[in-house]
């Protein structure tokens, strides 16, 4: 009769030896019920001021916690004893594997080759089975430094937009489908004026005198305001409202915009201009710096560079194969930048007023919902392919980071002096990563705080004293958060 090989005898001595552990696996499973019923009586038993409510929410965490590690050992002793079988394996066969004759050299060089790999799966292995862990540490910290401030009720539909004005008086600017737009005290959250100008939903952007809006009636519009702020009011401190971030939310649960509508704040009717030349919706509007000339982005493909004094069209900006998304100004320079459904955005230099270069950046493969100016020479890009991705406008070939995510990306900000990017899903997160593309913190969410429904944009205020970040959404509301930045920065 044919004889066993020495590899068949050690690939079944280890088969063995992985049936057996799997039973004790499942043997461990089993009574997991019964090793963690032991330190919940115990600890019911002492005395302590937290509520039986928060107690037993800890201990069902730690329990959890305590199961992850476990799997996480058992894994690792799991695979340290692949990597013994597979060295008594080589040892047993000695100079012949599968057949062949290799010298001490390359038997070791092919030892060494397979050890590696077992041991890099160790490490992913690790890495994956941490990560659950690390992220709910996280996101538990990153709610003592990312905290609900003020919401912003009023609106009857949802909000496509927010902006914030970047000289005094520093008010909160938000467009809806509901056709208006309103100004907000940011300290306070009442409404201070309400713009009814469009017959479609509109989306803002300030200069230091005026704000334009752009709607779904082909136009433009520029306004003037004259706000007079309200006395601010104590913060109430909402960081007690915190709960599980992944808590699904009824209809019901949407702000009552009917009950806290603006009725009785001043109303703008009319504009001082508009803006007339596009044959589709105007999507998105911006002030080139200087605050004379404004660029606008439509559905009909093309952007627009307008001359606000006079209303007359400046530059038709063409070039995108489908409806654009957005178009965003640099803060200092005569750039634009406009994204598209066609994948791409493209950057367009306004400095030499003899020649207007137009530079194309491809990198993403769905729709590109925004792409806004950073320090430097970096553009930041969002999309409906789940990526955000970091440019260097000298180098177009390629981004210098990519961000990648579970949801699509909409609106996306900046926040300049400390180069943190804000994200808002259209699973209603939002998320701050910094440019290199390192996560720093996911914003709270509730069924008592947070968006609703979609977020639809966001919004950087760097200095004020109260609110650091806006954000809106579907829900018919605004948002304004504390985001403790040094104290994020630290945790990274």
């Amino acid at each position: 009769m044919p004889t066993e090989s020495g590899s068949c005898s050690a690939a079944r001595q280890a088969k063995q030896k992985r049936k057996s552990h799997s039973l004790s696996i499942r043997r461990t499973n089993s009574s997991e019920q019964e090793r963690t019923g032991l330190p919940r009586e115990m600890l019911e038993g002492q005395d302590s001021k937290l509520p039986s409510s928060v107690r037993s929410t800890l201990l069902e965490l730690f329990g959890q916690i305590e199961r992850e590690f476990e799997n996480l050992y058992i894994e690792n002793l799991e695979l340290r004893r692949e990597i013994e079988t597979l060295n008594e394996r080589l040892a047993a066969e000695g100079q012949a594997v599968d057949g062949a004759e290799l010298s001490k050299g390359q038997l070791k060089t092919k030892a060494g080759h397979s050890t590696s790999q077992l041991s890099q799966k160790l490490k992913t292995t690790y890495k994956a089975s941490t990560s659950k862990i690390v992220s709910s540490f996280k996101t538990t910290t990153s709610r003592a430094v990312c905290q609900l401030v003020k919401e912003y009720v009023g609106h009857r539909d949802g909000i496509w937009d927010v902006s914030v004005a970047r000289t005094a008086p520093v008010v909160l600017g938000t467009a809806s489908a509901d056709h208006t737009a309103l100004l907000w005290s940011i300290e306070t959250g009442r409404s201070l004026a309400r713009y009814t100008g469009h017959v479609g939903s509109a989306c803002t952007s300030s200069n230091p005198r005026f704000l334009s809006s752009a709607s779904g009636d082909q136009t433009a519009h520029v306004w003037r305001y004259a706000v007079q702020l309200p006395t601010p009011q104590p913060v109430a401190d909402t960081s007690q409202l915190c709960g599980e971030d992944e808590v699904e939310c009824s209809d019901k649960d949407e702000p009552d915009a009917d009950a806290d509508a603006p009725s009785d704040c001043p109303t703008i009717r009319a504009p001082l201009t508009s803006l007339k030349s596009h044959q589709g919706v105007v999507i998105a509007a911006d002030w080139l710096v200087g605050g004379k000339q404004a660029v606008t982005a439509s559905w009909d493909r093309t952007a627009n560079l307008y001359d606000v004094e006079t209303s007359e069209l400046v530059h038709c900006l063409t070039g995108h194969d489908q409806e654009l998304t957005h178009c965003c100004t640099h803060p200092t320079q005569r750039l634009v930048v406009t994204s598209s459904r066609d994948t791409t955005f493209r950057l367009w230099d306004f400095r030499d007023p003899s020649i207007h270069s137009v530079n194309v950046f491809q990198g993403h493969t769905d729709t590109v919902t925004s792409a806004v100016f950073t320090v430097g020479d970096n553009v930041v890009s969002g999309s409906d392919d789940r990526t955000v991705k970091v440019w260097d406008l000298k180098n177009m070939r390629s981004p210098i980071a990519t961000i990648r995510t579970d949801s699509a990306i909409n609106r996306i900000t900046v926040c300049v002096g400390q180069r943190i990017i804000a994200l808002p899903h259209d699973n209603r997160q939002v998320r701050l990563f910094d440019m290199s593309g390192v996560r720093l913190a996911r914003l709270p969410r509730s069924s008592r705080q947070g968006h609703r429904r979609m977020v639809c944009g966001s919004a950087w205020s760097e200095d004020h004293p109260v609110c650091n970040l806006f954000t809106c959404g579907f829900d018919r509301q605004a948002i304004g958060w504390s985001i403790n930045i040094p104290a994020l920065l630290q945790e990274k």
